[in-house]
């Protein structure tokens, strides 16, 4: 696959000067390794994770279960929707050609079909339940042709370009006029509506960009916008797409600006014309977010949903930077492990020009929550692109596991990873460590929870939930010390005693994700357990298995599809008895179902016949992390169900589950599949729930 040239690193004047001086080495990371505590209280400081943060601009190997893809970068700054054209810029000759077309897996039978770039690109994303982020074109004009160089001569407005108009004003066409010489965003987005649905159904595009890296126009794309971007023109431009696009789509999220790095963030890259608008302002950031709250008020609604930045770390060490260059030296490896910090550390400076000239935007991410608070809450944060580097080694890894646990620690709504090395095993490894760490795509909890440790040079720790029960705790642990093993105390505190461990991880000696020793000497919720130099560990502790409670009430169960385990449909039938003298109401009941879904998509289900009435029956879904299980279906009932008689029982209840791109299950792996029971029978994997509390069956 093709990757993206290095970035250029554009300063100002001022930095350039910056760059030759000496900057001081942080401290040491290599002393022996002490022991580390690590605490975690699973009833503190509670928060969702959001799903966003483990996306993606390539997919890599295609196991590390993405949950967002982006389609963006420099090439589509030039894509014209209408005939996948796009242009490289001067990443390659500015050539004008069907790159995106290959790149996409588009066939070259269709690659001059409307947006076919677009819909192969969602298409995937749909197969694998993630969530798309698709780039829309601002800079002024897209590429008309696939003839290859465009010279200086023909920089636009000439031949080889298509302007672009935000709104059409006129009505839509499926299919675009291709000789007009005009390209309309707001077309491109009622076309990707009307195959797929709006941003609010679950086929839907959730999300687009307003372009890519604007402050760098006029260096990556001078055929197309050869003036150095201003700042007012930005948000002219950023105000009138995002209108477009709600105006056919209001339920689409709108990330923008999308800015390259620090020297946009602070000044639009010396955008002429900066200084007269600065003002008070402490940096670009904050006068962009301020004109689109603005817009906003005077256009009754939002027109900028998540500030959406790219951060390629500055950081070095031994005289290299991290990113860009490979591995690097040993010290650049010990720079790599220590550069996440920056994210979140006021305590740690790293050694860059902007954490000697500029420490006072440090840390990253609270310094944007901040600006966001101040002139545009409510804004969510995106890093739609970003690397550590060393993305076949261990330091890679490492930092890459760091900055996902920051990503959901600290609130970060969605960040897509940027190839920017050919060999990217550690770093997939480090998504697997979080998206599919046992190979069934079983991953990180949804609810992050309090965890510290004692050593931030040293270690990291992140902790999350996967339910309000906070049956399951998962743990990623990482040993950042080059030489020296961790002997690592867990101290657990919460509202579950925890009894048992997994331990899944990679390190050093290699980037494949392995099942470690388990543990089993938990006492007290406390126990002690030994990481290796540079490992990364993912733990999974259970708490007490939960045992019914006595009860009167008993599932019964059968297989409703003629043990057919491998088709595209789940269909369990259920009776609930009641052997007791009381009779019992079936609203305070709930009946989960528990299953595997061999993927990421979206779950549907039905009821299509229940004796006490399918429209008193609601369904919904929930992961869950347990033996031959990552889902479960859970029936709850209305009170028009009504109740269940002393001695008496609810009658059938046929259930029926596919999902939203009706690919096929394996049910053989299932917990609560039994495909021999073709009558109904008593039936412990199904468990049944009254007022929240077990009385019947065995969670996986």
């Amino acid at each position: 696959m093709k990757t993206r040239q290095r970035k250029r690193l554009f300063v100002s004047a001022a930095l350039a000067v910056s760059l030759t001086m000496t900057v001081p080495m942080p401290a040491s990371v290599n002393a022996a390794a002490s022991d580390v505590t690590f605490t975690i209280n699973t009833q503190s400081e509670r928060a969702a994770i959001s799903p966003n943060i483990y996306g993606t601009n390539q997919d890599l190997s295609g196991t590390e279960n993405w949950s967002s893809r982006r389609l963006g970068g420099n090439r589509l700054t030039g894509y014209n929707w209408e005939n996948n054209a796009s242009s490289a810029g001067r990443d390659w000759l500015h050539y004008s050609d069907d790159f995106l077309c290959g790149n996409g897996g588009v066939p070259d039978t269709d690659c001059d079909k409307p947006g076919a770039v677009v819909t192969a690109f969602h298409d995937k994303s749909l197969e694998n339940g993630a969530y798309s982020i698709v780039t829309l074109q601002m800079a002024g004009y897209v590429s008309r042709d696939k003839n290859g160089p465009v010279d200086e001569s023909e920089t636009a407005p000439s031949p080889r370009w298509d302007k672009v108009e935000f709104a059409k004003n006129a009505p839509f066409s499926l299919q675009p006029h291709l000789n007009d010489g005009q390209v309309y965003m707001d077309e491109e987005v009622n076309f990707l509506v009307n195959r797929y649905g709006n941003a609010s159904t679950s086929t839907g595009i959730k999300a687009y960009s307003l372009d890519n890296e604007p402050a760098l126009w006029s260096e990556t794309h001078p055929r197309i916008h050869p003036e150095q971007l201003q700042a007012a023109e930005l948000v002219a431009k950023s105000i009138d797409l995002s209108k477009a696009v709600k105006n056919v789509d209001p339920h689409a999220e709108i990330f923008g600006p999308a800015l390259y790095g620090f020297g946009a963030y602070l000044s639009l890259q010396d955008a002429p014309g900066w200084p007269s608008l600065q003002g008070n302002y402490s940096w670009f950031i904050d006068y962009y977010l301020d004109q689109m709250k603005n817009a906003h008020t005077q256009n009754g609604k939002r027109l900028l949903d998540v500030l959406d930045v790219h951060w390629y770390p500055e950081a070095q060490g031994g005289g290299q930077r991290i990113v860009f260059g490979g591995a690097g030296n040993i010290d650049t490896q010990k720079a790599r492990v220590q550069a996440p910090r920056s994210l979140w550390d006021p305590a740690y400076q790293e050694d860059s020009w902007i954490g000697t000239w500029f420490s006072s935007y440090l840390p990253l991410i609270p310094k944007l929550q901040s600006s966001i608070q101040t002139y545009y809450p409510g804004t969510k944060l995106a890093i739609t692109e970003s690397s550590y580097g060393g993305d076949n080694h261990i330091s890679g890894g490492i930092a890459t596991a760091d900055a996902l646990g920051i990503f959901g620690k600290y609130g970060v709504y969605a960040a897509n990873y940027w190839q920017t090395e050919d060999n990217t095993d550690y770093t997939s490894a480090a998504y697997k460590l979080y998206r599919n760490y046992d190979g069934n795509k079983s991953g990180f909890g949804s609810i992050k929870v309090d965890a510290a440790t004692s050593d931030t040079e040293n270690s990291s720790v992140y902790a999350s939930v996967t339910d309000e029960e906070n049956s399951e705790l998962h743990l990623i642990v990482l040993n950042k010390n080059f030489d020296d093993p961790i002997n690592a105390t867990f101290q657990l505190s919460g509202d579950k005693t925890y009894t048992s461990g997994r331990v899944w991880g990679f390190d050093q000696t290699g980037s494949d994700i392995t099942e470690q020793a388990a543990i089993t000497n938990i006492n007290n919720n406390q126990f002690t357990y030994t990481l290796p130099p540079l490992s990364a560990y993912h733990i999974v502790l259970k708490a007490d298995s939960t045992e019914p409670v006595n009860s009167d009430l008993v599932v019964q169960y059968k297989d409703g599809d003629r043990n057919n385990a491998t088709d595209n449909q789940i269909k369990p039938h259920f009776n609930i008895q009641n052997k007791g003298t009381s009779p019992v109401d079936l609203s305070s009941l709930t009946l989960r179902y528990y299953f595997t879904k061999d993927s990421s998509a979206a779950m549907n289900g039905w009821i299509d016949w229940a004796k006490l009435g399918g429209s008193n029956i609601q369904i919904s879904f929930g992961n869950h992390n347990g033996a031959d299980s990552d889902t479960y279906a859970e029936l709850g009932f209305s009170s028009g169900a009504g109740s269940i008689a002393e001695g008496g029982q609810s009658g059938e209840i046929q259930l029926r589950m596919s999902k939203a791109d009706w690919s096929n299950f394996n049910e053989a792996n299932d917990y609560s599949f039994d495909g021999a029971k073709t009558a109904y029978i008593d039936w412990d994997r199904v468990t049944l729930y009254q007022d929240g509390q077990l009385v019947w069956g065995i969670e996986p």
